[in-house]
């Protein structure tokens, strides 16, 4: 019955926000993503690309709360599909990078695929943080009650997300990272570029 089920606790909510916090340290395209769109571009251009990325990530969470292992279990080529797309697109993200290694320094406003929505988009490709999700709610909040209780660890996933990436970006845009970055802009952007087809590979090759 919907409303059923504990509220969070303090202890939970602890466990939940180190758990995430040391997940999103991890390397993945998104970090990738948003360190080079702010030493290239500046922290004013890049924080429509970290909140994309933020609200992307927190969305599997959203997913996961609503029953997103459930879905998987039941259809498991949904999954599979989800990988495939999801990699595919990495692969194309890398392979732009390294493709524009050698264009000089961007100076005027940031591109359409730096945006808000690209940032959405980048983090949605990548369906491991929905399973991480699935995983961490089960573990941690094992009886979790109804829609306040799910929209509080939501919130909390949100914030989370959002004070991890904008920090990322306010830091990548600091004159000292901008000033190595563009004195090294070639081979900085085919290694992330490498970076993110390898993480679209892994995700066509897991299943």
């Amino acid at each position: 019955m919907e409303g059923i089920g504990a509220a969070p606790t303090l202890a939970q909510m602890g466990l939940f926000v180190v758990t995430l916090s040391l997940a999103i340290l991890s390397p993945g395209p998104g970090i990738v993503a948003v360190s080079r769109a702010a030493a290239q571009r500046g922290r004013r251009d890049a924080t429509p690309y970290a909140l994309g990325l933020a609200f992307g990530a927190s969305l599997w969470c959203l997913m996961a709360l609503l029953g997103l292992a459930v879905l998987f279990e039941t259809a498991p080529l949904l999954l599979r599909a989800l990988f495939v797309a999801g990699g595919a697109y990495l692969v194309w993200v890398g392979w732009r990078m390294w493709q524009g290694a050698d264009d000089p320094p961007p100076t005027g406003p940031a591109e359409r695929g730096e945006g808000f929505g690209a940032g959405l988009l980048l983090n949605l490709a990548n369906p491991k943080p929905g399973l991480f999700y699935a995983s961490v709610l089960v573990a941690v909040f094992p009886d979790l009650g109804g829609f306040g209780a799910r929209a509080a660890v939501y919130s909390v996933a949100l914030s989370v997300e959002l004070l991890f990436y904008l920090g990322l970006a306010a830091l990548m845009a600091t004159a000292a990272v901008r000033g190595r970055y563009f004195a090294a802009k070639p081979l900085i952007d085919r290694a992330a570029g490498l970076v993110v087809a390898l993480l679209g590979a892994l995700l066509l090759f897991r299943l």
